[in-house]
């Protein structure tokens, strides 16, 4: 094999590693009814926090509250994949590498 060819790779695999790592740093915001539940969550796809406006908690209608906040999870999960897929193409070249995510 080629040397340059396995250096090429290699100093792709370290770039590669390194923008794996900066997205645990980066996090979006997505939210849900109007604002009133809000999730923060890595590049990772870990969740930082979850905040709840206390005008939304009602005990008698926690179904409402239950899907707001599913519904600002899934935003915020479907953000993170986007960001770690944009981080992450601008050093693949857009290709699909199997294993990033």
């Amino acid at each position: 094999m080629d040397k340059s060819i396995l250096r090429q790779a290699q100093q792709l695999q370290t770039k590669l590693a390194k923008a794996q790592e900066e997205l645990g740093d980066m996090t979006v915001e997505a939210s849900s009814g109007g604002g009133v539940v809000k999730v923060v969550i890595d590049g990772h796809q870990k969740i930082h926090s979850v905040e709840i406006s206390p005008e939304v908690v009602n005990a008698e209608d926690v179904e409402l509250l239950q899907d707001l906040v599913m519904a600002a999870v899934n935003e915020a999960v479907t953000k993170s994949q986007e960001l770690a897929s944009k981080h992450l193409s601008s050093l693949t070249g857009g290709l699909k590498i199997p294993g990033l995510l």
